[in-house]
């Protein structure tokens, strides 16, 4: 998704003035640097700013889009390369774990509703169970 390019309200409001205030005298002077030449210099300074930085996020844009696709590449050809190895030395060989793959003798087989903790060391709960009465009994 494109970044979102910017438009200064400021920006389209003083273009207005500034042609409103060109009616009355193109040479007004209001004192104190109050000119309509010096406010038309800095109603350009912001636009060539505001296109610089919309330029600058279409480079961006591109520049990131090119980085995604590079990515995509570089996670497809470290695949094959793991593939690779495992083709050339065997998915059971030490070049495979060297690879950063996990040789078929080390790999776990979970099974269906096998739980991850250590057999020995099933966890216990406590649960409290309110009876009709509103007695409350602890279960283990």
């Amino acid at each position: 998704m494109a970044r979102r390019k910017r438009t200064s309200a400021v920006l389209e409001r003083a273009v207005r003035r500034a042609a409103s205030i060109n009616s009355i005298d193109p040479s007004l002077d209001l004192g104190n640097g109050l000119t309509l030449p010096a406010f038309s210099n800095l109603i350009e300074m912001m636009r060539t700013k505001e296109n610089a930085y919309n330029s600058a996020l279409s480079s961006l844009d591109k520049l990131y889009r090119e980085m995604l696709e590079t990515e995509d590449k570089l996670g497809d050809m470290t695949e094959h390369m793991l593939m690779a190895v495992g083709t050339r030395y065997g998915k059971s060989s030490v070049e495979y774990g060297m690879a950063g793959g996990v040789p078929k003798s080390q790999r776990r087989k979970g099974l269906r509703g096998e739980s991850l903790t250590p057999s020995g060391e099933q966890t216990s709960f406590v649960a409290s169970v309110e009876s009709k009465n509103g007695k409350t009994a602890a279960t283990n």
